[in-house]
């Protein structure tokens, strides 16, 4: 037996009739069709599942759709806006914050998540926010180096990084 839920991602929002055990990741990409959000671990250890659900990062692998009935969640694919990258996907190009890029939407929406409640953050806040983040290729040092360019960016930081328009040689989305 389903149940009736309505989210709303990304200013959109969806309806649909899910059974209780469905994961929130898997509506996100089944149901929703945003395939951004990557499935990694389904322990919440990886972290490359991280959204913003109603303001806060999340790992979607370990929550139940139906859990989320009624919710706002952002997820990689809301970033960019008008064509025009967010400034933590620019920084994420600028400062080379990603190689293979598997955890890269989980490590940018912890990144904004961070950034929305702490617009100045020190190095080791960015480390404790990525901390249920993992990545297997970069060693975190440009992934940090990347969050606090973006911070920097968001402030109105000096030599603020021109992005390509979404959809040509676009990074992390």
């Amino acid at each position: 037996m389903g149940h009736r839920i309505a989210v709303t991602i990304n200013g959109q929002r969806y309806e649909a009739e899910v059974e209780p055990r469905l994961l929130l990741v898997h509506f996100i990409r089944e149901v929703a069709g945003l395939t951004g959000t990557h499935i990694g671990c389904d322990t919440t250890s990886c972290g490359a599942c991280t959204v913003i659900l109603n303001g806060k990062p999340i790992k979607s692998c370990t929550m139940f759709a139906v859990q989320a009935d009624g919710s706002e969640i952002r997820t990689v694919e809301g970033l960019a806006q008008n064509g025009e990258f967010h400034p933590i996907q620019k920084a994420f190009w600028e400062c080379h914050g990603l190689q293979c890029g598997y955890c890269t939407p989980g490590m940018l929406m912890a990144g904004v998540a961070l950034l929305e409640r702490n617009p100045n953050p020190t190095e080791d806040e960015v480390r404790r926010a990525i901390s249920g983040n993992l990545c297997r290729c970069t060693g975190y040092q440009n992934i940090v180096k990347s969050i606090l360019r973006a911070a920097e960016m968001m402030r109105g930081g000096a030599g603020v990084a021109s992005g390509s328009p979404v959809g040509r040689g676009s990074p992390a989305q």
